[in-house]
């Protein structure tokens, strides 16, 4: 097949260009698409007898699953089969609320086969967020596991609903999908730009959005991501992330099964640092994707006392504070490469493999990505919104459309540019900074100020785990920098620790930006992740002060 071939051609190139950025960057062209269904074009061809294990889950208690690409191909089949007889067919939306678990990949890989779309949807998610999805979704049928069937209760009414795991009264039993035929015959052709996936943002500020990719968008779309995780056909790629948000598309199917290489999963019930770092030594992987809050975690392990085999890290989901950069590299002698994405997009800024790295920079447009900076007046600056320039190509990775808010997609998406909402500073050599979201970024004496830049600064401080900034009130200056900080182990919050760290902002912040009021708190987070800013503006803004608030004001033998 013509697309097929194209993609195949593409992602090739950029494999055997895997170190060499300035060649990648300027010949990389995204390949043309019309008839286009990744799991059987691509992936069905890739796996066809071979036994290379493409899926490697371990558990915490020592119990592994492998299963090889020819496995998968022939048990998505089977589950394809299965869920044409349930009613699922071209253009049906089903819901997938499941954990780490086979029948995730093997459900992912049926549904893109029988041409429906996807909701994945994130185990923690209350009642009233699947009601939410379900509805504005459109959903028709859905899929989880015996222990959260009771979220479905009053919100999956009429809806086909399929139970993977223990059966489940009313529910159709995933197992019987294992009965079916092991090879698949499509119902008619699957176009490139017919939809595949639609993603509920994490809804860190606002309502979730829906963001729709198609066939095309992520799973070819990803083959920037596979370049700026460097993965090749024989690595075993290990990505820290849940089901049901974008992240886990990006780095747990689509960028390592475009590479051709082993997803690795070890599931436990909560984080644990050591075992993680055990795992990773003794199962030999060589690629380890994680956000900051893991490698916040990670870093207060003996690094150096694990006998890994990794080859290159990354990090993603939010943007990493260089202190945490420097410590790894110092005690495993790799560095992390940071990067940037969003569910809108697959990665649209990396550090490739083998490139000059500058410590903090999110890196440099990768191969098939235009970037520019864009102020509030459109106009191309070099501290701006991040923006995508889709005047002479549209990437493959940018998604379709929000579905049912053309206002929002019109707002985003116009005069030739994609715009972010993150704002970043480029310097001469083309490396790119994060400032921070658009709505975080605000102004104190009539100086602009990044919490980004700030919290890189705090987290230097041996007893910062993790902080936030966000903007107080103040009567002479409007609003003061304000951070809420959460404490590393072995410190307490109280006086001593306070005022520790207004002394280390004194020596470390130019008094325009400094930090003025410090509050030691658990952060507010969303289900993904990621700090809820708006919480602890309004918060902020309230005026009102936890048990372990302070200001710069309370320690004047710190002036001077």
């Amino acid at each position: 097949m013509q697309s097929a071939d194209a993609f195949k051609a593409a992602r090739q190139q950029l494999l055997d260009l895997r170190e060499d950025y300035d060649r990648a960057y300027e010949t990389f062209k995204w390949p043309e698409l019309n008839e286009f269904n990744w799991a059987l074009d691509w992936f069905d061809d890739y796996a066809k007898d071979n036994e290379k294990i493409a899926l490697w889950l371990v558990d915490d208690d020592g119990s592994e699953f492998r299963y090889s690409f020819e496995q998968m191909r022939q048990r998505s089949n089977q589950v394809a089969n299965f869920l044409r007889d349930q009613g699922l067919g071209r253009g049906d939306t089903l819901l997938i609320m499941l954990d780490n678990v086979s029948e995730l990949w093997e459900t992912m890989l049926a549904a893109i086969k029988l041409g429906a779309i996807v909701i994945p949807a994130s185990t923690l998610l209350s009642r009233k967020d699947l009601g939410d999805r379900l509805g504005r979704g459109g959903v028709s049928h859905v899929l989880t596991t015996n222990e959260h069937v009771p979220r479905f209760e009053g919100v999956a009414e009429g809806l086909t609903r399929i139970v993977a795991g223990e059966p489940c009264e009313q529910w159709i039993d995933y197992q019987n999908a294992y009965a079916y035929e092991k090879s698949f015959k499509p119902e008619g052709v699957t176009h490139a730009t017919d939809p595949m996936l639609l993603y509920f943002t994490s809804g860190t500020t606002s309502l979730p959005k829906l963001v729709l990719h198609t066939h095309q968008s992520y799973p070819v779309g990803s083959l920037s991501t596979m370049y700026w995780l460097g993965l090749q056909p024989d690595d075993i790629h290990f990505n820290i992330s849940s089901p049901g948000w974008a992240k886990h598309a990006w780095s747990n199917l689509f960028a390592p099964w475009d590479a051709g290489c082993t997803v690795f999963i070890y599931r436990q019930p909560r984080f644990d640092a050591p075992a993680t770092l055990k795992v990773i030594a003794d199962k030999g992987v060589t690629s380890l994707c994680a956000p900051p809050t893991v490698w916040r975690m990670l870093i207060q392990e003996d690094l150096a006392a694990y006998d890994v085999k990794l080859k290159s890290l990354v990090g993603a989901g939010e943007p990493l504070n260089p202190e945490v950069i420097a410590r790894v590299e110092k005690l495993w002698g790799l560095t992390i490469r940071d990067g940037y994405g969003q569910t809108e997009t697959t990665a649209q800024i990396g550090n490739p493999p083998a490139q000059k790295m500058k410590s903090g920079s999110m890196g440099r447009p990768l191969p098939g990505y235009k970037i520019t900076l864009l102020d509030p007046h459109d106009k191309e600056v070099t501290e701006g919104e991040i923006a995508i320039d889709v005047r002479s190509q549209r990437p493959l990775g940018l998604m379709q459309e929000y579905r049912d808010d053309p206002e929002r997609m019109a707002k985003a998406l116009h005069d030739g540019f994609y715009r972010t909402g993150d704002v970043a500073s480029r310097d001469d050599d083309g490396y790119y900074w994060y400032v921070g979201r658009a709505d975080d970024v605000f102004k104190s004496s009539d100086y602009r100020v990044s919490p980004f830049e700030l919290e890189s600064i705090l987290i230097e401080h041996e007893s910062v785990a993790e902080a936030a900034v966000v903007p107080a009130p103040d009567d002479v200056r409007l609003s003061v920098p304000k951070a809420y900080i959460v404490l590393r182990r072995d410190f307490e919050p109280g006086p001593e620790a306070a005022k520790a760290l207004f002394a280390f902002i004194r020596e470390r912040m130019a008094p325009y930006m400094r930090i003025r009021q410090i509050e030691f708190a658990e952060l507010p987070k969303t289900i993904s992740g990621k700090i809820r800013r708006v919480e602890l503006r309004t918060h902020a803004a309230s005026g009102e002060q936890g048990e372990y608030a302070y200001t710069e004001t309370d320690f004047p033998e710190l002036k001077g």
